[in-house]
């Protein structure tokens, strides 16, 4: 799966351990899921999952790896053996990423370009479109030339760069025994208020730092809309006037106390980290309106950005770092009902 800030890979077992802790969990809904890593492990546990992410490129994630299912592997092999086998052309992709700015080596650029607009010709349907644009994105990541982020790319090509383009099959599950997968693209909030299950999984943005501006490459990949960009990084415009409460000290505390309230389950799983704008004081306190709350704490190295200091547009490093972990706490709640019904 793609490089991702705040992602649960380490924390996996943990949280499945979680979920197994409890009886008569069947369904769980995970409302802000990413790259579906958390998804995808609990689908493997043999979950019915619903996922839900209102960026384009995370519910075209969860469309591949939580709502299509293992049957689709051999018609999605054919036919990304079919696109690996079309030559370059560059394209925008090119332009923006690899000329504009430094993401990709051209040659990469133009694999890119030909492939995406080969998908948009062949008019898939939606969960075989998503199998292959996962492939492609994650080939695009595997090639990058970031320190996992997208809001700026390293002054010299990374090692990885210089390495071909390849596309490889997504890694398909089984459908659950519980019934199929889901994949949403909607708020938080109404995703709360919609989708019910015996347990929902929250892992909300914890800072100002936005999702969408951070992976601003996969959401024009995805979309491909080509849409007007701006800046060194190329973000794209509506990476402006996108905002959310949750990257907002003053609003994220009521946004998720809305969410929790609206969520439409017996037993919550609540995953924050102590850098996060809400304390862990608040958080059990919010939490404990919904049931008994236990927490489990780990600790979890920083992103590889937040350990190599901080440095001037010109390279000169300008600040030290003050720590390379911090601690993520899983809050698992349980209720014997459920208060929003």
């Amino acid at each position: 799966m793609i490089k991702y800030l705040g992602s649960k890979r380490v924390l996996l077992p943990a949280i499945v351990q979680a979920v197994q802790s409890l009886d008569g969990i069947r369904t769980v809904v995970d409302l802000f899921s990413g790259t579906s890593r958390v998804g995808h492990a609990l689908k493997a546990a043999g979950y019915q999952v619903f996922s839900n992410d209102h960026n384009a490129y995370a519910a075209t994630l969860a469309r591949c790896y939580i709502q299509t299912d293992d049957n689709r592997a051999a018609e999605a092999e054919r036919i990304l053996t079919e696109l690996r086998a079309l030559p370059g052309k560059a394209g925008y992709f090119t332009d923006t990423f690899c000329v504009q700015a430094r993401f990709f080596q051209p040659r990469n650029g133009e694999k890119i370009d030909a492939i995406r607009d080969e998908i948009s010709r062949l008019s898939l349907d939606p969960e075989l479109e998503a199998v292959i644009l996962v492939s492609l994105m994650e080939a695009a990541d595997r090639v990058d030339s970031t320190t996992g982020l997208q809001m700026a790319y390293l002054k010299q090509w990374s090692p990885r760069s210089h390495k071909e383009l390849e596309l490889r099959l997504p890694q398909l599950l089984p459908r659950s025994s519980h019934g199929p997968g889901q994949a949403h693209q909607r708020e938080a909030l109404e995703a709360a208020q919609q989708l019910e299950g015996d347990l929902i999984y929250i892992d909300p943005p914890y800072n100002q730092h936005k999702y969408l501006g951070n992976y601003h490459i996969w959401e024009s990949l995805i979309r491909w809309d080509r849409p007007e960009v701006y800046g060194i990084a190329r973000k794209r415009v509506d990476c402006r006037a996108r905002s959310s409460a949750f990257n907002s000290r003053p609003g994220i505390l009521g946004a998720l106390r809305a969410v929790i309230q609206a969520a439409r389950a017996p037993n919550l799983l609540v995953s924050f980290s102590n850098e996060g704008f809400i304390s862990r004081l608040d958080m059990e306190e919010m939490l404990r309106q919904r049931g008994e709350v236990k927490v489990i704490e780990h600790d979890f190295r920083r992103y590889v950005g937040a350990r190599i200091g901080i440095y001037s547009p010109s390279g000169q490093r300008v600040g030290k770092v003050s720590h390379v972990t911090n601690k993520e706490y899983l809050y698992l709640v349980t209720s014997a009902g459920d208060p929003s019904r």
